[in-house]
């Protein structure tokens, strides 16, 4: 399975170990979670913000969902919103339309992680394609992107009493 040649050149340039994960096209988090095998916690959702007029990346666990609100205090604006795939498609011009790795390090974004994906050892998050994920140790992730960790999840109707 290739994955995206910019992650993997900046992975193996800083000696981290990772596992490359293909599996069959999936598009949704959920989707994704469920052909890995994985629960949906265990699965880092990248999912792009428009705050005011700069994009911001936003991972948090896949059967999470954002707290908009929350999320624009934190980042220090009053308008945040979900941004459309059209809006953010060429931030990522050599990524499959919604499959980007949370590393908008090397797209020049800023990058917030939730503090539920800093609970668990590793992370597992798509590759750059919609065939593929990658498995590391949350630690090396947190040591190459420098993500700001803040709380910005809510929970999920379907988990919500």
């Amino acid at each position: 399975m290739a994955i995206l040649g910019r992650l993997r050149e900046y992975l193996d340039s800083n000696k981290v170990t990772y596992q490359v994960l293909g599996h069959q096209e999936a598009y949704t988090a959920p989707e994704v979670a469920h052909v890995l095998h994985i629960p949906g916690k265990e699965l880092a959702k990248v999912v792009m913000v428009k705050a005011g007029e700069r994009f911001v990346m936003v991972v948090l666990p896949s059967n999470w969902q954002i707290d908009l609100k929350r999320l624009a205090e934190i980042l220090g604006t009053r308008d945040a919103r979900l941004a459309s795939e059209e809006e953010f498609k060429g931030l990522f011009p050599d990524c499959e339309v919604g499959a980007m790795p949370p590393f908008g390090n090397l797209y020049g974004l800023e990058v917030y992680v939730d503090r539920l994906l800093t609970e668990d050892e590793e992370i597992v998050f798509q590759d750059g394609s919609h065939l593929g994920a990658i498995k590391l140790r949350y630690q090396d992730f947190a040591d190459l992107v420098h993500p700001t960790v803040a709380e910005f999840h809510r929970t999920p109707a379907k988990l919500a009493s």
